[in-house]
């Protein structure tokens, strides 16, 4: 929105957001129109270098992640190169799969490689930045178990690789990636995402409501399509602002 509108916003902290998110985004409203701006960052926005040349950022996104697929992963760990096309079936493969329904030994076979070698090869994805990668609170920081969920590092990665991605999965893709960098995320046995141990999130649309998590303590709905929320509803875009 910076890029967009030349305008200067304020950045906010988790706690910030979570306990003044409705007077947070009633003083954004004012500057600008947040939604606005959401379907196309979340199509295309995510790397500065889309203000160069809108119209080749495609091309240029899939350049850079040919990069460091074909360059970078195999410079750092030491991959064949023939095995390199391994890797990329596995990104497609993850952008088409719901990241609940994640299949490791489907996963295996499809790629022609062995369980272990498949958690070594999402491992250096995560790394690359091409990857997020979610496991439960219990399963700890093991390379070799099964993660909860797989995500492409941004939803621009999901327009690029799969066109027709669920809205669900560019939801959780996005508040992964607002959230992954400085904070501690893990899958709960209730609701979609535990940060730091503590808050409990479940993210939807404009209408999902606190059903599923209504008598947990520190819990949220994340919603997408709307401006302002309430109580503990809050907008999605705002997390954005965690810079």
């Amino acid at each position: 929105m910076e890029f967009k509108t030349g305008i200067k916003l304020s950045t906010y902290t988790l706690e910030d957001i979570l306990e003044n998110h409705t007077d947070i985004a009633f003083s954004i409203k004012e500057q600008v129109k947040p939604l606005e701006f959401w379907k196309e960052y979340l199509s295309f926005g995510y790397y500065p270098f889309y203000f160069e040349n809108p119209k080749k950022y495609s091309i240029k996104l899939n350049e850079t992640i040919n990069t460091v697929i074909e360059v970078d992963i195999p410079t750092l760990f030491k991959i064949k190169y023939e095995y390199v096309v391994n890797l990329k079936k596995l990104v497609q493969l993850i952008c088409y799969s719901e990241p609940f329904k994640l299949n490791i030994k489907e996963l295996s076979h499809k790629i022609g490689i062995d369980r272990d070698t498949l958690y070594l090869y999402l491992e250096y994805l995560h790394r690359g930045k091409v990857l997020n990668l979610i496991r439960a609170k219990h399963k700890g920081d093991n390379i070799f178990t099964k993660p909860d969920k797989v995500y492409l590092n941004n939803p621009n990665l999901n327009h690029s690789y799969c066109s027709n991605a669920s809205i669900v999965t560019i939801r959780e893709t996005i508040f992964v990636a607002f959230l992954e960098n400085e904070y501690a995320l893990s899958i709960p046995k209730e609701g979609d995402f535990l940060i730091e141990n503590k808050h409990l999130f479940e993210i939807g649309g404009k209408n999902k409501s606190f059903k599923q998590i209504k008598d947990i303590p520190h819990s949220y709905v994340v919603a997408d399509d709307i401006e302002i929320g309430f109580g503990n509803k809050i907008p999605l875009w705002l997390f954005g602002f965690l810079y």
